[in-house]
């Protein structure tokens, strides 16, 4: 279990367990991104430490594919009124690309996550240790 900030280069914090309860979370499942796990390994309980992850360790590059303009003809006309810049729009396939411009012909959407191409500085304490329980065997003997 880990208490931590994360931060960008320029000091916004985009995300922090400090006024909540710390991330439970076992360390080289893949639920978060390397290199904060690669951080947190070997850390005794109540040692803290400072990292900065290149976008690599982070959530990678923005992918290009993943950005599209689409026509704005393609839209409900009652919707295109509310579009917002940084407006998620839900698609029926469960990805919710970010609106990044809108013109006149063309509304643009990004499917990346919104920080891909950000390196990330976390500043993370561990805060406990938890060992997993054994799961019993339960196969039947032959």
């Amino acid at each position: 279990m880990v208490h931590y900030t994360g931060t960008l280069d320029d000091g916004t914090e985009f995300d922090s367990s400090r006024d909540g309860f710390p991330l439970d979370f076992v360390i080289g499942s893949g639920d978060l991104i390397d290199g904060f796990d690669n951080a947190v390994r070997g850390l005794a309980v109540g040692a803290s430490v400072t990292v900065r992850l290149e976008p690599a360790e982070a959530y990678g590059e923005p992918i290009p594919e993943l950005i599209a303009d689409v026509p704005i003809e393609e839209f409900p006309p009652e919707m295109v009124g509310q579009l917002a810049i940084g407006m998620a729009i839900p698609l029926s396939n469960g990805i919710s690309p970010v609106i990044t411009n809108i013109t006149d012909t063309f509304i643009t959407l990004d499917a990346n996550h919104p920080l891909a191409g950000e390196a990330l500085n976390f500043d993370i304490e561990l805060v406990d240790l938890i060992k997993p329980t054994p799961v019993p065997d339960t196969t039947p003997v032959a």
